[in-house]
């Protein structure tokens, strides 16, 4: 067995997992999978930097990992930053912070890497006889969202900056949304989905695969759960119609009834809606009836590729 672990820094989230990886089989096994939304990617849309009050939110999760990673012996571990610290103009600040607490400098990887780790942990996640290839790999972020497409390894990718954070602080501000707003979503989403078109053959997706907090918190409203469930959302399969009632009511809601939701973690209440925009405009555009909710991704595609170099 090879000890690892991975911390991927997002614009909404910074996330730990610490598995053991068995080199004869490749089977990952949790010892600690923990979330803190940090909103790291705050404002930064609009400023290009990360505020002070994000990065100091962030550095308080690090040192909260660093003490979990010393409880398991300081395995060897990849720290991997993706859309908002790509964009931020005092980025060296945020890695400088990050690696005098945690000891090892996070990679701000390219959206071309993201994609490719969030394949890789997305479909060894999930039970093969789910997935009819080729597989449509969608990673919803908070400032970008990746596209993979793959027949067992990953053939076309690409990055677009369409995450929940970054659609709900450019257009989202009414509560409920006006229709004006929701109108300007539309539009970002429409001409960044006809970007990915262009770039990645989406026509050709027998599966639709979707990771991150939207897709499983669209799935969970879908499937009216008591309580969020990682078991019951993991291999979850949402219709196209299912996911369009479910976008209608989000955007329906107030504020406070979101944060209501059994199911809604309290960082996502403000950009849930933004999120599921994302979804449901990516399957009308790539005419895809059902998504498959997966509870793995990039943290476990870090793992993966990091257990290989280690063995």
């Amino acid at each position: 067995m090879t000890r690892v672990a991975a911390i991927d820094c997002g614009t909404n989230s910074i996330r730990l997992l610490i598995a053991d990886v068995d080199r004869a089989t490749g089977k990952l096994s949790d010892l600690v999978r923990t979330m803190r939304v940090v909103r790291l990617g705050e404002g930064i849309d609009s400023t290009g930097e990360f505020s002070q009050g994000a990065l100091t939110r962030t550095y308080a999760a690090c040192d909260e990992y660093a003490a979990l990673l010393s409880e398991y012996s300081n395995p060897p571990l990849r720290i991997v930053a993706t859309s908002a610290t790509r964009d931020a103009g005092n980025r060296a600040e945020f890695v400088a912070g990050v690696k005098s607490r945690l000891g090892v400098e996070p990679d701000v990887i390219p959206g071309a890497e993201e994609a490719e780790l969030s394949f890789l942990g997305a479909v060894r996640g999930l039970p093969q006889g789910l997935l009819t290839e080729p597989v449509l790999v969608v990673d919803i972020g908070g400032g970008s969202t990746e596209f993979v497409l793959g027949d067992g390894l990953p053939s076309h990718s690409i990055s677009v900056n369409i995450g929940c954070v970054r659609m709900t602080e450019r257009h989202l501000h009414s509560d409920p949304p006006s229709t004006q707003e929701i109108d300007l979503v539309e539009a970002d989403l429409a001409d960044a989905l006809a970007t990915v078109a262009s770039t990645v053959p989406v026509g050709e997706a027998r599966t639709l695969v979707g990771v991150a907090g939207s897709v499983t918190t669209v799935a969970a409203m879908a499937l009216d759960l008591a309580e969020y469930d990682p078991a019951r959302l993991h291999g979850a399969v949402v219709t196209r119609d299912e996911v369009e009632r479910v976008t209608g009511l989000l955007l329906a809601m107030t504020r406070e009834q979101r944060a209501k939701l059994p199911f809604m973690h309290e960082g996502r209440v403000d950009v849930i809606a933004g999120g599921a925009m994302v979804l449901r405009a990516l399957m009308r555009a790539f005419d895809q009836q059902e998504v498959i909710a997966s509870e793995t991704d990039i943290l476990d595609g870090i793992v993966y590729r990091l257990a290989s170099l280690s063995a």
